[in-house]
Order: structure tokens, then C-alpha cells, then sequence
């Protein structure tokens, strides 16, 4: 019968903030390599596009809010 957890040894997933920072360096491009390897052996995909399309959708809004605050304080 096979183990439900992973050996003892095995280092654990990275963390909820952990992944944030992660695709915080991807969309900058500045990822270290040390993260990228633990990214790609520990994480899980669907974890890092989650939270890409959240951080994606927040970037948006946060844009069309910006630029309509500018639009009215100029008067426009």
C-alpha cells in the first residue's frame, strides 16, 4: 500500500507566498535559478497560474482604476 504522505526527507512545497514572490520575479524576469528549480520540483503548475491570472486581473484593474482617478482629476 502506498504512503499518503511523502518520505520524511522530502522538502516540503513551496509556501502561499513563496509562489506569490515567485510570480512576482516572473513577471519582472528576475527569477533566480535556485527558485525556478523549486519552483519546477516542488510546486504545482495549476498553484503558479492561479495566482498569475489573480496577480494579472489585479495588475488590470488596478490600471483601469489609475488611469480613470487621472481622467478625472484632469477634468477629462
Amino acid at each position: 500500500m502506498a504512503h499518503p504522505h511523502p518520505p520524511q526527507d522530502s522538502p516540503p512545497p513551496p509556501s502561499l507566498m513563496q509562489i506569490i514572490l515567485s510570480v512576482l520575479a516572473a513577471f519582472f524576469g528576475v527569477q533566480s535559478e535556485r527558485n525556478r528549480e523549486r519552483d519546477f520540483g516542488r510546486g504545482k503548475a495549476i498553484h503558479y497560474i492561479a495566482v498569475g491570472l489573480v496577480m494579472t486581473l489585479v495588475l488590470i484593474v488596478a490600471l483601469v482604476g489609475l488611469v480613470k482617478w487621472v481622467l478625472h482629476a484632469s477634468g477629462v
